[in-house]
């Protein structure tokens, strides 16, 4: 394996995301953000569009993993949901890709294995990592061959909307560990130091953190809330 992903095990990666209708949308910010996260000691960098991730890697060293989120009409597919993306992210070379890998259909109607033949086919060599909702998804995930796996759509699909990652100390990421063989990075919800170091723990490669670190908004409301409900 890599250097730079070898140094990814039992290490934080921070999720540096701003969406449009975000105040700190800027592909500037996110590369400051980046670099504050590198300060801090993470290892490594997850960040969304081919744009942001070129300013991101003129700031930082870090292995970078690689989504483009894009809505299409015909599907609820949104994280890295068609080729278009797959082209645009190589362009920059993250180390890591991450698509969507649940059960859903993709634009145009497109099975995850097809897709994942079609990414394969046209790039052997690129590190993709499966970012899914369910245990089911994870093991076909795991089959198709990915080379990583996630759990960062736990909760946020249909079928899983009952789900939370961390219930009953982590029971379904403490499942995908034990059945599938690729490494899992645990992902969605791990708001917490405390939380971070028991996925690794648990055995999880890597976990990502996004909100609680890289969004201020967010951060702040919660900060609010306990002063409203005081």
């Amino acid at each position: 394996m890599d250097m730079k992903i070898g140094n990814l095990k039992g290490k934080l990666i921070v999720s540096c995301q701003a969406l449009p209708q975000e105040p700190l949308h800027s592909s500037y910010i996110m590369g400051k953000m980046a670099l504050a996260a590198q300060k801090g000691g993470a290892a490594g960098i997850r960040a969304n569009t081919g744009k942001d991730i070129a300013e991101i890697q003129k700031l930082v060293s870090l292995p970078v993993i690689g989504i483009v989120k894009r809505d299409y009409e015909d599907s609820q597919v949104y994280i890295t949901p068609t080729m278009r993306e797959i082209d645009e992210l190589i362009e920059v070379g993250p180390e890591i890709i991450a698509v969507d890998a649940t059960a859903r259909l993709r634009p145009g109607n497109l099975t995850l294995k097809k897709f994942f033949c079609q990414i394969k086919e046209r790039y052997p060599n690129q590190l993709l990592m499966a970012d899914c909702a369910t245990v089911a998804e994870a093991l076909h995930a795991d089959e198709l061959g990915f080379d990583f796996i996630g759990t960062t759509l736990i909760g946020y699909t249909e079928q899983s909307c009952n789900m939370h990652i961390e219930a009953d100390d982590f029971a379904i990421l403490k499942e995908i560990l034990g059945k599938v063989g690729h490494p899992v990075i645990a992902e969605g919800n791990i708001d917490t130091p405390q939380k971070a170091r028991r996925v690794i723990e648990l055995g999880a490669y890597s976990v990502v953190v996004g909100s609680a670190i890289t969004r201020p908004q967010l951060i702040t409301r919660n900060f609010v809330k306990v002063l409203e409900n005081w």
